[in-house]
């Protein structure tokens, strides 16, 4: 029970990774704050995660006992961010965790010089700086508590890059220096800021899971063709599990990680190691 009394305030919630942490961290006794955008992007040309998806990762949740607070919001909108950390803090009193975990992965497949400046833009609003308002409005509260973790999920797409991704490469390479810089801003007030780097991860269905069909898609090839490039790319042979990524958000969350701050911990079946 990691995060017994603490609570945990999670983006992109209603599946795939997001829906992983969420159940981990009820089944480690955490208080919950999930929150997604439960609608869909007219520039992004795959659904995002759905009201009833997000119904359904809190159901999950207290299904294990976790006290879980749905708080719907665009985190492109300080406002609608503002309004999800205030509605956590009059209802849990504290914030211990973020794990900033809302991202779109497309639109892609293009180079650089095709992406249109529109496509360029929610990238970057979604990627990074939805994750800085979060912190924005995280972070006093944390402050005020002297303690506090922030878990920043970018992806191996913040180390290294990607052909025809320039748009995502560029906001988790983002995510990763702004984790960097904002765990040297806040460590004299025992706040933690982390990364962690995630890839090539499996589509689940258990959590709705479908960023490997989103680059497939981007890319104008099958799931299962894309599926076997990423095998081709990782050290072990098999791809990362949704629930290996929030085994990892978890253990950052918690105080068992409390000398680990402004790092990179990836979770890619050393994909990155070659």
């Amino acid at each position: 029970m990691a995060l017994r009394e603490k609570t945990v305030v999670i983006t992109g919630a209603a599946r795939g990774i997001g829906r992983a942490c969420a159940v981990r961290a009820a089944d480690e006794g955490a208080d919950l704050v999930l929150v997604d955008i439960g609608g869909d992007l007219p520039e992004v040309p795959y659904p995002l995660g759905s009201a009833d998806q997000l119904e359904r990762t809190a159901r999950l949740c207290r299904e294990r006992g976790a006290s879980v607070l749905v708080a719907p919001a665009d985190v492109r909108s300080s406002a609608a961010v503002s309004a999800a950390v205030t509605a956590a803090v009059d209802r849990f009193g504290r914030i211990d965790a973020l794990i900033n975990n809302a991202g779109v992965g497309a639109p892609s497949g293009r180079p650089a010089h095709e992406v249109t400046e529109e496509e360029w833009r929610v990238m970057l609003e979604v990627n990074l700086s939805g994750p800085w308002r979060l912190i924005t409005a995280v972070a006093p509260v944390m402050l005020a508590q002297r303690a506090g973790s922030i878990v920043n999920v970018a992806s191996t797409a913040g180390l290294v890059g990607y052909r025809h991704f320039a748009g995502y490469v560029a906001s988790k390479h983002g995510l990763v220096g702004l984790s960097k810089a904002a765990a040297l801003d806040y460590a004299p007030a025992n706040i933690r800021v982390n990364a962690l780097c995630p890839g090539p991860v499996r589509d689940d269905p258990a959590v709705d899971g479908q960023m490997t069909a989103v680059v497939a898609d981007a890319l104008g090839i099958s799931y299962e063709e894309q599926e076997a490039v990423y095998l081709e790319s990782v050290a072990t042979g098999s791809l990362v599990d949704p629930a290996d990524v929030a085994g990892a958000a978890v253990w950052l969350a918690g105080d068992d990680s409390r000398m680990v701050t402004g790092t990179v911990v990836t979770v890619d079946a050393g994909f990155t190691a070659r």
